[in-house]
């Protein structure tokens, strides 16, 4: 009788959210998530899991960027306070956003909604290896990484794709959904059903709280793997040179500082990375001679037609 008077009060999408997540109590499989082939160009990825979804739910999209904003307006404001936000006038800073531009055309092949972000770029005189995108499309790269690594424009174009790519696949949400459904779901049934699915206000407080300092999440090996093959083929199809991916991390393998320990520490190993990366070369080189192609057709004014996009 119990049952019955709480499923009368679910809503459809809550019994789905309901049954996404006792599957990932009891293990059981679900089709909910079932994505059609992307076809044989570029970086093909598997769906994210059904219950992630379902999970995903619990993290308003909304709610992740606008804290994100806010987070976002917190570094560079920060930043400019001690006098570290290095002005739009300087010419890395031009570079960064000329990049970033090429790379953001691109974001089609992988979200929606990027296109319509207010995306943001802003270089930090930081001695760390680092940089990061937020929900939403804001970025922020330390002058550490720059200078550390003598980045070539592709190398560059690599990690920005990298870290774009954390933001595409909505990785920082995928984790706090994660991380509330498996509270959820260590609960009662009844806990589940009144704290899970949007009535205890405690499980909305939790995502502020886990939402907060969203640059300093640390994503999982399978996530950063993930983030390297989606930045290929952004990069890749921008026109910059996917091999610059191997060149990057062997240069990340020779840098032995302090901060790049740090900032690879929940990383795959340079070998793995570089392993992957070969392995995937010919899913996105052929995007990137397409890309060189029509660059040479609008540069020369030929008269060949652009061959269509893969």
């Amino acid at each position: 009788m119990l049952m019955k008077k709480l499923m009368r009060w679910l809503s459809l999408d809550r019994q789905r959210l309901a049954f996404g997540l006792f599957a990932l109590m009891l293990g059981v499989p679900s089709a909910l998530n079932a994505q059609a082939p992307r076809g044989n160009a570029g970086i093909v990825l598997a769906p994210i899991p059904a219950w992630v979804t379902l999970a995903m739910r619990l993290v308003p999209e909304e709610q992740l960027e606008s804290q994100a904003l806010r987070d976002y307006a917190q570094i560079t404001m920060s930043a400019q306070m001690r006098g570290a936000l290095v002005s739009s006038l300087d010419e890395r800073v031009l570079t960064l956003r000329r990049l970033t531009q090429r790379l953001i055309k691109e974001t089609p092949h992988w979200s929606g909604s990027a296109a319509a972000w207010r995306w943001e770029v802003n270089l930090v005189r930081d001695s760390q290896i680092n940089a990061f995108c937020m929900p939403g499309g804001k970025v922020v790269v330390y002058t550490g990484l720059l200078q550390t690594l003598g980045l070539s424009r592709d190398e560059l174009a690599v990690v920005l794709g990298h870290e774009m790519a954390h933001a595409l696949r909505e990785h920082s949400r995928q984790r706090l959904a994660k991380s509330l459904a498996a509270q959820g779901v260590s609960r009662s049934v009844g806990v589940v059903a009144s704290g899970v699915l949007g009535v205890d206000p405690r499980l909305t407080d939790r995502l502020a709280i886990e939402g907060a300092n969203l640059w300093a999440l640390k994503f999982s090996r399978e996530e950063e793997t993930e983030a390297d093959l989606v930045g290929l083929d952004l990069a890749a199809r921008a026109g910059f040179d996917p091999r610059a991916g191997l060149t990057l991390w062997r240069k990340m393998a020779q840098t032995s500082s302090r901060e790049a320990a740090q900032w690879l520490s929940t990383h795959p190993s340079h070998e793995n990375r570089i392993r992957e990366i070969e392995l995937h070369l010919p899913q996105v080189m052929p995007l990137f001679e397409q890309a060189e192609h029509l660059e040479r057709v609008r540069t020369y004014h030929l008269d060949e037609a652009p061959r269509a996009k893969p």
